[in-house]
């Protein structure tokens, strides 16, 4: 019976990856230029799509807010938040005196005179 002695470093793998063996490709799948191309495109395509989804769904919406024009006023002595929002409203007294407050960020309903105010046009 004859012998075959084979080389100490020189190892055989009949089709499967040994730990201690270097690979590139981590996956086994071996893929061309070609295919790594398409996957890298598919890839940076899925990216794009995902980023648009998310700037859409972040974004105000389609809300058309139609500019609003404002008369500024200074506060007479004597003169009350109410008795400003009922001079200058045409409708809802109570509206008006809350729209003035979120214009002009009052906390409370206090006004001082020679204060100057921002009043909504309707």
């Amino acid at each position: 019976m004859s012998t075959a002695t084979l080389a100490s470093n020189t190892r055989v793998f009949q089709g499967f990856s040994a730990p201690y063996a270097s690979s590139t490709n981590p996956s086994g799948a071996g893929l061309t230029r070609r295919g790594r191309l398409a996957r890298t495109l598919v890839v940076a395509s899925l990216t794009v799509v995902l980023a648009a989804g998310f700037a859409a769904k972040s974004s105000g919406g389609d809300q058309v807010v139609a500019p609003t024009s404002y008369a500024t006023v200074v506060v007479p002595a004597g003169a009350t938040l109410w008795s400003i929002a009922s001079a200058y409203s045409t409708g809802d007294v109570q509206a008006m005196l809350e729209s003035i407050r979120e214009v002009n960020n009052l906390n409370g309903y206090d006004v001082q005179a020679g204060q100057k105010l921002r009043i909504p046009n309707n």
